[in-house]
């Protein structure tokens, strides 16, 4: 292939590794009005609505393959072509006006909800699937524990009654243009203490306590209050990252998540190509050593390419790096003050076949098309999350599993599966150690971690690729190898996130570190597009 035939090919046919659309000098020579720093999913929607704008605007990836924490890579080559997401793995929360705006649809986007839902095996042997229909996941919750179903579905109520006041399926969610303060979201609430309590104060053990009675039922749901996140299910504010994972609006589908077709990469790689369709230009393979403010970049090889407009999607502390001094003091304390540290681990694993579970056997059952939770007791969460922060691997990891060719088989070879394992909690550094000297350590803990609950592990795995917090950060370039660019917790949310117009000259923020937060959602670069319209003006 050519030098640059890549830059005129779909992203998705070379996964991602558009190169370069014309030599660099050739580039460094054009008027650009803005100069995107990462293609990230944010970054290319950003690109994508400044050149709808009018907007000439060029993307510098310094990675090879765009799309950041959201892409694909072909895993395995010996095992004929595995695609996986190394980071992002479900569509939820990707925002339904940039779905509709920038036609996404018409381009190739589809995905398969995951309706079945939460499945959470237990040590005593029983089980529960918390489908997402709530007359099916009331008649389980019947059976499984009688005297919950009424706190089962006041809830349910509370999440659902929040995510209306806060995230209303209009042009008044919260989630769009400028983020609101506290006290206009206590506005929003009015005096439902219960919304007070889940928006801003509980934990996540707070919540499901207050309306469950069953410790099982408990801790199901206590995973999804620290997802991504540098805290225990017993701080104060867990609770809202279970709301903010559960208020997507997407297709009519509230709270739900999915699989998209052909992979989770594909959001950004459809993304690049319609930016590239508007006129935006994306340059992969090219690495930004210093953001001069009012003037544009510099790069690695000392070439500067001007722009009046420089917008980063690299993560807070990188941008703050590569402003070096030209940094305003407030905003680098601002930036250093937010945790970035993570303590997550990916494994990306390679089955021949799905995973057994003891307590609803079978191989091609139900709970296999949802998402399925290990559970950790509460005396396991609080030690894990000790244990992580003295830089020591916990006993057990709380794992979350999703299975993409249950839905998609294209992903892999004929009758193989791909699992994606999201799991907490581990140290960033070991205290013994490093992650080279016990990755395969951390690889052992992870398979019994969910062999515990299966009788076919560890036979059932083929391959699997370990991405800790340090690899997170060398791979995919997300400081700390936190996934959300900061934590995402109430008091780092809102208008306390870091704002799309930075005290720099023409400089602006578009990654997961701007509101509304972390994960797949597009309405940070949307929004930060917005920004720079606004105060620029379009052509």
């Amino acid at each position: 292939m050519a030098a640059y035939d890549a830059a005129n090919l779909p992203a998705d046919a070379v996964l991602g590794k558009i190169g370069l659309p014309a030599p660099i000098r050739d580039l460094a020579a054009q008027r650009w009005d803005a100069i995107i720093v990462g293609a990230g999913h944010n970054g290319l929607t950003c690109a994508a609505y400044l050149a709808r704008g009018g907007k000439r605007v060029l993307v510098l990836e310094a990675r090879e393959r765009v799309g950041g924490a959201c892409t694909l890579e072909e895993l395995w080559e010996n095992r004929g072509g595995v695609k996986m997401s190394p980071c992002a793995y479900l569509v939820g929360l990707l925002h339904p006006l940039v779905v509709d705006e920038l036609k996404l649809r018409e381009h190739g986007f589809s995905w398969t909800p995951a309706t079945n839902g939460l499945f959470v095996p237990f040590d005593d042997g029983s089980s529960v699937q918390l489908w997402e229909d709530d007359a099916a996941c009331e008649e389980e919750i019947r059976r499984f524990s009688p005297r919950d179903v009424k706190g089962w579905r006041a809830m349910q109520s509370v999440m659902s009654r929040l995510r209306d006041a806060v995230r209303p399926a209009n042009e008044h969610d919260a989630w769009l243009g400028e983020p609101p303060t506290r006290e206009q979201l206590e506005d929003r609430i009015g005096h439902d203490e219960e919304l007070r309590g889940l928006l801003f104060d509980w934990s996540i053990a707070e919540y499901v306590e207050r309306y469950l009675e069953d410790e099982r039922l408990q801790l199901a749901y206590y995973g999804q209050g620290i997802i991504g996140t540098h805290a225990s299910p017993f701080d104060k504010g867990t609770a809202f990252i279970h709301f903010h994972h559960s208020s997507g609006r997407l297709d009519g589908y509230t709270g739900v998540w999915g699989y998209v077709t052909g992979g989770m990469g594909r959001v950004s790689f459809i993304l690049c190509d319609i930016a590239r369709e508007l006129g935006a230009t994306v340059a992969a393979g090219v690495p930004v050593a210093r953001i001069l403010p009012g003037e544009g970049v510099q790069l690695d090889d000392g070439t500067m390419i001007h722009a009046p407009v420089v917008i980063s999607n690299a993560d807070p502390r990188v941008t703050l790096r590569l402003l070096g001094e030209q940094a305003d003091g407030a905003w680098r304390q601002q930036v250093e003050s937010v945790p970035i540290q993570g303590c997550t681990v990916k494994f990306n694993m390679l089955l021949k076949e799905l995973p057994n579970f003891t307590a609803r056997p079978g191989t091609n059952e139900p709970h296999h098309a949802g998402q399925i939770n290990t559970p950790l007791s509460k005396q396991q969460w609080r030690d894990g999350y000790a244990a992580m922060e003295r830089g020591e691997l916990p006993e057990q990891l709380w794992t979350e599993l999703y299975f993409q060719t249950v839905h998609d088989p294209s992903v892999a070879p004929e009758g193989m599966h791909t699992m994606s394992v999201f799991s907490q909690y581990v140290p960033y550094e070991f205290a013994s150690g490093t992650w080279e000297s016990r990755r395969e350590e951390v690889k052992r803990l992870g398979i019994a971690s969910i062999g515990r609950y299966v009788s076919n592990f560890p036979d059932a795995v083929v391959e699997v690729d370990v991405l800790g917090p340090p690899d997170i950060e060398r791979e995919v370039g997300l400081t700390g190898g936190h996934i959300f660019q900061g934590d995402c917790l109430p008091q780092y949310m809102w208008d306390q996130r870091l704002r799309y117009r930075t005290p720099m000259e023409g400089v602006y923020l578009c990654g997961a570190c701007t509101h509304p937060g972390g994960s797949v959602i597009a309405a940070n670069g949307r929004n930060a597009a917005m920004a720079v319209l606004r105060e620029t003006g379009e052509k």
